[in-house]
């Protein structure tokens, strides 16, 4: 009698409203409505406002429910901004946020709500809370409204599937102030290919291989199971398959869509399956480097993923055949290995940058880039147990 050794969790997704299609961001005056939603702020950061129809379009789909727009939130959201932000909100008694853009909005969105929720509005007020709790707030909320929130992603960064946390980048000590409480989540999310013309790219296409990065990890992270593989490979086919046809001048309004669709379904593993070594590394040169995601994820998972062969090969066999290779007959450690270089190819057929020294960082900051991942919680579920800077290192040294 042979005994299965398989087990684990499931933890539902984020339980979000999610609606997809084209020109679905008309339907927004009704979603609010059935969602009780009455006085809405628009949130964006400025270069969604000035260099793309999407927010004016939104504006208008919200008709009298809107109240006003702030599109000052820049990458990462900085503190200054998020607390105009909320006084905006407060100001106008808003009982919705209503978030465009990637994942910096969806992630201010959530900081934003508490900091309305517990009357957060100066900058002095947030740093000495976040300097009291170790940059993580965890607050009471019992007895006090959140407002709701809608997500309308414009890249592929899904930051709007996280549940439960949000933060902000306190820009003078060059870190981020987190929050996190279970009651934070987008109420609804839309993901209209409309909503996302104009997203430059070399954003959209880096912030698909960051989904990428998500199905990866989500693939052979301590976690792993059928639930989320089953997603996780669906979600990876999809990007191989469209993101290169989704390029701003194909004009390709179905592309598009699929890998918005790739990138919800990069994250329904989320609460039961943790990231690894490439977020946490991304996390670090992230803030230190102001770098975008996406670019990190570029230059990160390569790496990873070969660093990690040993202990996930048969995951990756599982990564191989969603990127459509002809697997039969084939070890899993040759799979693997196949798919690493197809993994390489797409990065560099993208266009996107493959190695840290593209990015500017320089070789002798890595020891120091090392240290920091080792303090990143994202780490902790990589399937290769990272308990020395020495294994950081190794990895960022062939990286750079």
């Amino acid at each position: 009698m042979t005994i299965s050794k398989l087990e684990g969790e499931y933890r539902p997704p984020v339980p979000s409203r999610v609606i997809f299609g084209q020109g679905k961001v008309s339907r927004l005056q009704g979603e609010l409505d059935a969602l009780g939603g009455q006085r809405a702020l628009l949130l964006s950061g400025p270069t969604v406002a000035e260099k793309t129809d999407s927010v004016r379009r939104v504006r208008e789909a919200l008709g009298d429910s809107c109240l006003g727009v702030y599109s000052g939130l820049s990458q990462r959201a900085p503190l200054n901004t998020a607390v105009a932000a909320t006084k905006m909100a407060l100001e106008c008694n808003a009982d919705t946020l209503v978030g465009v853009g990637g994942s910096t909005i969806s992630d201010a969105a959530r900081m934003i709500a508490v900091m309305m929720a517990e009357g957060i509005t100066s900058e002095d007020r947030l740093r000495e809370l976040g300097e009291q709790q170790n940059g993580l707030l965890e607050p009471n909320l019992e007895g006090k409204s959140l407002p709701l929130q809608v997500s309308i992603p414009t890249t592929l960064s899904a930051g709007e599937f996280n549940r439960g946390g949000g933060n902000v980048l306190d820009d003078q000590a060059a870190h981020k102030i987190r929050v996190r409480h279970p009651d934070l989540y987008a109420h609804l999310i839309v993901l209209d290919p409309e909503m996302t013309i104009g997203t430059p790219d070399w954003l959209w296409l880096s912030t698909g291989v960051k989904a990428l990065d998500h199905c990866i990890e989500r693939l052979y992270c301590k976690g792993n199971q059928p639930a989320t593989d089953a997603t996780t490979a669906k979600a990876a086919e999809l990007l191989f398959n469209y993101l290169p046809k989704s390029r701003e001048q194909d004009d390709d309004q179905d592309a598009r869509l699929q890998c918005l669709m790739a990138a919800w379904l990069s994250m329904i593993g989320a609460p039961s399956v943790g990231s690894g070594l490439s977020h946490a590394i991304g996390h670090v040169i992230g803030v230190k480097y102001s770098v975008g995601h996406g670019y990190t994820s570029c230059v990160t998972q390569p790496y990873v993923m070969e660093y990690n062969r040993p202990a996930s090969a048969g995951k990756q066999a599982m990564l191989a055949r969603a990127a459509g290779l002809e697997t039969r007959g084939m070890s899993d450690e040759a799979a693997a290995e196949a798919v690493a270089r197809v993994v390489d190819e797409f990065i560099m057929g993208l266009g996107m940058p493959h190695r840290l020294r593209e990015l500017e960082i320089p070789r002798e900051d890595l020891r120091d880039i090392a240290e920091e991942t080792m303090e990143d919680g994202a780490g902790r579920n990589n399937p290769v147990p990272i308990s020395s800077v020495e294994q950081v290192l190794e990895v960022l040294e062939k990286a750079w």
